[in-house]
């Protein structure tokens, strides 16, 4: 039995100042953590028995489609060369060297280690599929962490890979993921939501987020509660309402008109009294397109224009050009590449690039101004736009895609669909990716297909953010003094509170009751300190035990207060009923 005297909860009654998000305060003031370093974090003893509990879960439901693996956190350069992203991930990546000089990396990911054992032990579709899976440390040089456990530079990582013969074979070990990832969350007791994503830097063709709706999260997803629609906005689409164009003026040609200072959208359409969407913005980048392997790299020019009332989607340009990062022009850069200052930069005279980031100016264009007329662009002169600008007729583009970032209220993408999208902040808890052939390919991964013929075959791969799963618990459950987590995860189901532990039939009533409980299969902590009932109370309330037993004056009439800390309720419960009353209240959780 786990006595509260004996043990190491170092709780604080308030949170270091620099701690912003309700996670970060209350990991903190509930001993479950202390910072080591900018990122790094000790787990201390309450906060290590609720990992071991989130990565029991994990590890259980996992063991149902695949096998766990557990591979190094230190790799060689040279297997991460041979995908070609050991100059891709750049400063993410922690770089070190061995005392004799050889280049290696902290692991950020497993996919090219996990490739080369499949590339040295597979040889034959008679040993496919499989699911390998670990649970390991990982590393990431973040520039910027904070929040607590929701950015920093180590974190565990349940991460898997599959290997497949072909598509159909991925797409069941994309569904049999998703299903396994849908139980771990419900079991962690988390209200989440699956949502279409951007493979980003691990590439593929599908990829799916399991997120959870907090105000602390840093992604923001599009949703529509009619039809349960649902997108990262780094994916999200929309339909938009038809405009109302401008009508012509002159010869309905582009017309040369004077804007004194009016580079700013908002200055300008006052001005012209028009709306923002009758505006054309341009927001210019320079990308960078990456040599073959990934081994080196070239900046080109890339021009981005959409309505003005829309905001450029970085994740989708990059995606849509092809570009494996983003930066913003600066003056000269505008000059040589668009010959106009800030402000007044526009598409009207421009000569795109026949295929994007091949030189010269790659010109991009959102598919919302596809099929409109009459529009004002800026006209690449200072304080001067045209009016009467239509796309096509008056200037061309390299491609056109959608690359704006959706907004609140605009209608449903669902065919039928008459919802409105909701847009909310949300912190990613998982992910699944269909990954292809780009480790098999570039690692020289072959088998014999039934035919005895050499294939490739094909991969996913799959992440859940340990930590992640605990302070979204922590983000969608809690109070102004302390938070709750489900039983499941929790350091401990129930704290067994006494009032007083100088009273000797509080002692040995709380003793007793722990012991049943215990034997019972419930996780107990009992709090025997010598403190004031105060004090306890607090504690209980604060480090997320989600039910507490006070053993109080009523225990001489054989009867003890059992408190829900969810719905901060309580109820005078006989002690002879107490073990089959929690009980029932912990299994109502997993239904």
């Amino acid at each position: 039995m786990h006595r509260w005297s004996k043990l190491f909860v170092p709780t604080l009654r308030e949170a270091p100042a620099d701690a912003e998000v309700a996670s970060h305060k209350f990991l903190l003031r509930a001993g479950y953590i202390r910072q080591l370093g900018a990122g790094i974090y000790n787990y201390l003893f309450l906060g290590q028995r609720s990992l071991n509990k989130i990565i029991g879960i994990v590890r259980e439901e996992m063991d149902t489609i695949g096998q766990e693996f557990l591979l190094p956190t230190i790799h060689p350069r040279e297997v991460w060369e041979q995908s070609g992203r050991w100059s891709a991930m750049g400063d993410n990546m922690f770089h070190l060297k061995d005392r004799k000089g050889a280049e290696l990396c902290l692991g950020m990911t497993h996919e090219e280690v996990m490739t080369g054992i499949a590339r040295n032990e597979l040889r034959s579709y008679k040993q496919l599929p499989q699911i390998w899976y670990q649970i390991q440390n990982k590393f990431r040089d973040e520039p910027r962490p904070k929040a607590g456990l929701l950015r920093v530079r180590q974190f565990t990582m349940k991460d898997s890979y599959s290997f497949d013969l072909d598509a159909a074979g991925l797409d069941k070990s994309f569904d049999l993921h998703d299903a396994v990832y849908r139980r771990i969350f419900t079991r962690c007791g988390l209200k989440f939501v699956a949502v279409d994503a951007d493979s980003g830097a691990m590439g593929g063709s599908q990829s799916q987020e399991f997120m959870v709706y907090t105000e602390a999260g840093e992604d923001l997803i599009a949703s529509c509660p009619v039809c349960g629609y649902a997108a990262n906005t780094e994916k999200a689409t929309s339909v938009l309402e038809p405009v109302v164009e401008l009508e012509p003026t002159g010869d309905g040609l582009p017309e040369l008109i004077h804007t004194p200072g009016k580079g700013a959208i908002a200055d300008l359409t006052k001005f012209l009294q028009i709306s923002a969407a009758s505006d054309i913005k341009c927001v210019a980048y320079m990308g960078l397109k990456r040599g073959e392997g990934g081994k080196s790299s070239s900046w080109h020019g890339i021009a981005a224009f959409l309505r003005g009332d829309h905001q450029v989607n970085e994740t989708k340009l990059m995606a849509a050009v092809g570009a494996a990062e983003l930066r913003t022009m600066n003056g000269e850069e505008l000059e040589e590449f668009l010959h106009a200052p800030a402000g007044f930069l526009g598409p009207v005279g421009l000569t795109p690039a026949a295929q994007p980031l091949t030189g010269g100016l790659t010109v991009v264009i959102d598919k919302s101004l596809e099929g409109r007329r009459n529009l004002v662009g800026a006209a690449n002169k200072l304080d001067y736009h045209l009016r009467n600008v239509t796309p096509g007729r008056d200037f061309t583009w390299t491609l056109a895609a959608d690359i704006r970032t959706v907004n609140e209220g605009e209608a449903c993408p669902t065919p039928g669909c008459a919802g409105r999208l909701v847009v909310g902040k949300a912190v990613e808890v998982g992910h699944i990716f269909k990954l292809g052939y780009k480790y098999t390919s570039s690692m020289g991964v072959t088998v014999l297909d039934p035919n005895g013929k050499e294939v490739m075959p094909i991969m996913g791969c799959y992440g859940i953010g340990i930590e992640r799963i605990l302070t979204a618990a922590i983000e969608q459950s809690n109070d102004a003094n302390g938070f709750w987590l489900p039983a499941s995860i929790a350091p401990f189901t129930v704290v067994v509170t006494v009032t007083n532990v100088t009273d000797t039939l509080l002692r040995e009533t709380g003793e007793k009751v722990a012991a049943e409980l215990e034997a019972a299969g419930l996780d107990v902590l009992l709090d025997d300190r010598d403190e004031r009932a105060g004090v306890k109370f607090k504690d209980a309330d604060l480090v997320g035990i989600p039910y507490r037993v006070t053993v109080g004056k009523k225990a001489a009439e054989g009867k003890v207060e059992l408190v829900k800390r969810a719905v901060a309720g309580s109820e005078d419960v006989s002690i002879e009923e107490l073990v089959g009353r929690l009980k029932d209240l912990v299994g109502q959780e997993k239904m």
